[in-house]
């Protein structure tokens, strides 16, 4: 599907689909729970559908409501075992990372395998994670580092080192560790994305397993076995889908109000209101009410405003991404317009995603008229305000419409989508039914806001 964006202007509200992070975690959890769980407000999107299938391979039941806004599991608990079938997570590098170190704590073989986009995903860091802990694995392609993936297990109690800069396979050790007698002990020389170990922290904790994690997330303890409870959750919003609406409103000028955003501080991404504020954005945060309030371009008591990187050293500012490293789609976007140098820093696990987001990013704003340089582990956009300090034209802003490809990347798609609508030119995105990854009514609901998408 193409997707072809024009001009809008928005209104309205908005409330954005569940966590996909903490939804797959739900369903791991209760699959390895005693006792029936249930999940409220699930994100019923395709990579938390693959975890639903990859979880009855292992024994758990599952029930669906007709609404799909509850998901029942029968955990598989003690009788939890080695899975039946071939292990295919669709497009779910939550699902593989998550998955394997479990499948793992079982005798025997387990297969893993996904679509095309995983099949291209990096696992040679996971297997020689799991071969300290004596798992034998095999990548089936020589000279490949992608599944298939065979995983022989069963894995037990001892020391893991690893950089750590992917934190998903780091997840599922310490989901699989908590299944082993003794304790396991995982060493990361170079911890990257760590607001998701804290969430994995905060969800083993919730039921009971203790974790020990050291403030510097280079040691982590954690000691088995442990018996998982069912658990009954209602998953909260999802901050990185956050990120496309906000941005839009920016961008066009629009006041939006963006419902039930958490507050509880376990995802890292809330950090791109921080970020916006900080280059004039105006962006309320009423935490008792779970509300975004997004005013595009408007200062209050000031007129019209710009986005603007001028209060930084040198006009430039730098954002560490690697915390929080799924927002740079939408945070270089948005950069394109803000007057001044972004250096988006630390990133060098984008390029290990369902794209090479770095280059893919780079490559289709150039096609726009963006001014992007890329290097190993950054992007540097040297962006301008679309308007001057006196709100008229500015000549140095050369963005335009065009075609871009998403490269089948939800996170591209959304991030063009959003963009196109700022500009008088229209913005094809290729293969934007993508969306549907993360955020299953991405077109819908912004089209309720006012924006205009002619999908086909």
């Amino acid at each position: 599907m193409n997707c072809i964006t024009h001009a809008s202007k928005l209104t309205g509200s908005i409330t954005v689909p569940g966590s996909k992070s903490h939804t797959i975690r739900a369903c791991l959890f209760g699959a390895l729970g005693e006792g029936r769980s249930y999940i409220k407000n699930p994100l019923v999107s395709e990579d938390c559908l693959s975890a639903l299938r990859c979880i009855q391979e292992l024994g758990a039941v599952v029930y669906q409501s007709q609404d799909n806004s509850v998901w029942e599991i029968e955990g598989a608990g003690k009788r939890i075992h080695l899975p039946e079938n071939v292990i295919d997570v669709g497009n779910s590098g939550s699902v593989m990372y998550f998955l394997t170190p479990i499948a793992a704590s079982f005798p025997g073989w387990t297969v893993i395998t996904g679509d095309a986009s995983i099949r291209n995903r990096p696992v040679k860091h996971l297997a020689t994670a799991l071969e300290q802990l004596g798992a034998e694995t095999h990548i089936t392609r020589p000279y490949v580092d992608a599944p298939p993936l065979l995983v022989r297990g069963p894995i037990h109690r001892g020391k893991v080192v690893t950089d750590g800069r992917l934190s998903q396979y780091i997840s599922g050790i310490m989901m699989a560790a908590a299944r082993m007698e003794g304790k396991t002990v995982i060493e990361l020389t170079d911890p990257k994305e760590v607001p998701y170990l804290d969430m994995t922290k905060g969800w083993l904790e919730s039921v009971g397993i203790p974790v020990c994690m050291s403030p510097d997330y280079k040691h982590i303890e954690i000691e088995g076995p442990c018996v998982f409870p069912a658990i009954d959750r209602t998953i909260p919003s999802d901050w990185e889908a956050v990120a496309f609406p906000l941005v839009a409103a920016l961008l066009t000028d629009s006041e939006i109000v963006i419902e039930n955003i958490d507050s509880s501080g376990s995802q890292g991404d809330e950090a791109i209101v921080e970020i916006l504020r900080s280059v004039g954005a105006n962006i309320q945060w009423n935490k008792d009410r779970e509300q975004l309030i997004v005013q595009g371009g408007i200062k209050a008591g000031d007129g019209f405003g710009r986005l603007s990187a001028e209060h930084f050293p040198d006009r430039t500012l730098r954002i560490n991404c690697a915390g929080f490293p799924d927002a740079v789609p939408a945070l270089s976007v948005i950069a394109c317009f803000i007057e001044g140098t972004t250096i988006i820093e630390d990133i060098g696990v984008c390029r290990k995603k369902e794209t090479d987001r770095i280059t893919v990013m780079c490559h289709e704003l150039t096609k726009l008229g963006a001014f992007v340089e890329e290097g190993e582990d950054y992007m540097i956009i040297h962006g301008h305000s679309p308007l001057t300090p006196d709100g008229k034209v500015n000549p140095e802003f050369k963005i335009h419409g065009g075609t871009v490809d998403s490269f089948k990347d939800h996170r591209v798609a959304m991030s063009f989508a959003v963009m196109g609508l700022a500009l008088q030119e229209s913005v094809t995105v290729k293969d934007a039914e993508c969306c549907a990854v993360s955020f299953p009514d991405f077109f819908p609901k912004m089209g309720a806001l006012g924006a205009r998408f002619d999908c086909t």
